[in-house]
């Protein structure tokens, strides 16, 4: 296992590129399934997670091939078996996505219940009464979810309970080749959703309303081969944005899409940063300033992102003043804080709120990461630090981060990669 050694005390400045999103990727992965034909990926982020859906779709009989642009052709008329196994789930929850894709296109599959990060309970229960609605037989027992239909899913009126994002997303595909009309109510309106359902309606599906809280599918006899290039990561852009924010700097993030971060670019502003936008660019510059505090409430999308509350407790702790950061999403959130507390900060959390009083700089400390977006709060908190931090279980951010740390390098940060 790695960690990643901090010296802090480095204003970002320079420029990079942002990678795909992976939070686009895995789905659009997921619904190669939905095809005999051969679908081209481009602009795929080069993750642990990628890596783990590739496999996933290997032990089903599916062989990707990648070129030398690290673009992505799937074929999977050489899928044999429907099943995702647990050694392979238990590492990335994205994994259910395959279920909707394999039910719908061969009429059985048998998922593990998923693992991923442990940030609190998201039901795949949702995921389950959908397909059911739709006609599946489906079974959770011994660990696996296993479906299966007689002929084909129908169409149905699916409300769903939460806005859930994969779940919106599962049953959009299962939906693409199912007989007759799904509508899809309290469907999440996430940017990865509408960019999948592009995805999906460029392979022939037919789609309307993503990006809104109610999908209409049209079921069709079948899907074609396209190639399709996934969107920017919006998380990735939005932790580059606030590591600067935190550490008073002047970067600028080129390949990414400002018309999807309103909600933290308007926070950002408030904290203090001048930002210039383009169509696929997002320069920030804090004039060497300290950052003031600022208040947020995180929400499904169009609101503050929960992926990025973590990261902005870290800005939060060097800022000037007291800002409180309510967490709406998920319930087991604030792992990060006590690590940070650690390292000198004052947050105290109060149910599923925290309220962090800024002080001048953190001090290094030996710290250890919890989950994805938490790690890349460390590594901020690190940035803004006297002396030297190290971060351990650096595992969870290869899974989201694309080389962070040479990223981080080319923005001038003094932070390296060795064994633990």
């Amino acid at each position: 296992m790695d960690k990643l050694i901090i010296k802090g005390g480095i204003s970002l400045k320079g420029e990079i590129r942002i990678a795909g999103a992976k939070n686009s990727a895995l789905p659009i992965l997921a619904a190669t399934l939905l095809t005999q034909e051969t679908i081209q990926i481009c602009n795929l982020p080069h993750l642990f997670d990628i890596t783990t859906m590739l496999e996933l779709l290997g032990c089903m009989g599916v062989q990707p091939i990648i070129d030398e642009k690290l673009n992505v052709e799937v074929d999977s008329s050489t899928i044999k078996h429907f099943s995702a196994p647990y050694e392979l789930v238990k590492t990335m929850r994205a994994s259910i996505l395959v279920l909707g894709p394999l039910l719908t296109r061969y009429g059985q599959a048998e998922v593990a219940l998923p693992g991923g990060c442990a940030i609190g309970s998201r039901p795949v229960n949702l995921h389950i009464s959908a397909l059911q609605a739709m006609g599946a037989d489906i079974v959770v027992e011994d660990g696996y979810i296993k479906a299966s239909v007689k002929g084909k899913l129908n169409g149905a009126h699916i409300f769903m309970d939460l806005v859930t994002v994969t779940g919106t997303e599962n049953v959009m595909m299962a939906a693409c080749l199912a007989e007759g009309q799904t509508v899809i109510e309290n469907a999440a309106r996430e940017p990865e959703v509408v960019d999948l359902a592009n995805c999906l309606v460029k392979m022939g599906a037919d789609i309307s309303g993503q990006g809104t809280d109610t999908i209409i599918i049209n079921g069709v006899k079948d899907l074609h081969g396209c190639s399709y290039s996934v969107m920017p990561d919006r998380i990735e852009t939005g932790t580059y944005l606030i590591a600067a924010a935190a550490t008073r700097g002047h970067i600028k993030l080129k390949d990414t899409r400002p018309d999807i971060l309103e909600s933290l670019l308007s926070k950002l502003e408030q904290v203090g940063a001048e930002i210039k936008l383009g169509d696929n660019w997002i320069e920030l510059n804090m004039h060497g300033k300290r950052p003031q505090a600022v208040s947020l409430r995180t929400a499904p999308y169009p609101a503050f992102p929960t992926d990025m509350q973590a990261q902005f407790t870290a800005l939060n702790s060097v800022a000037a003043g007291t800002g409180s950061i309510t967490e709406t999403v998920f319930e087991n959130r604030f792992m990060h804080v006590h690590e940070m507390n650690r390292m000198g900060a004052l947050i105290k959390v109060e149910g599923n709120t925290v309220i962090v009083q800024g002080v001048d700089a953190l001090k290094g400390a030996p710290v250890m990461a919890t989950d994805l977006r938490a790690s890349a709060s460390l590594i901020i908190a690190g940035l803004v630090s006297e002396n030297e931090t190290s971060v351990d279980r650096i595992y969870h951010i290869d899974r989201g981060y694309e080389c962070i740390e040479e990223k981080l390098q080319l923005l001038g940060a003094q932070i390296r990669r060795v064994p633990s």
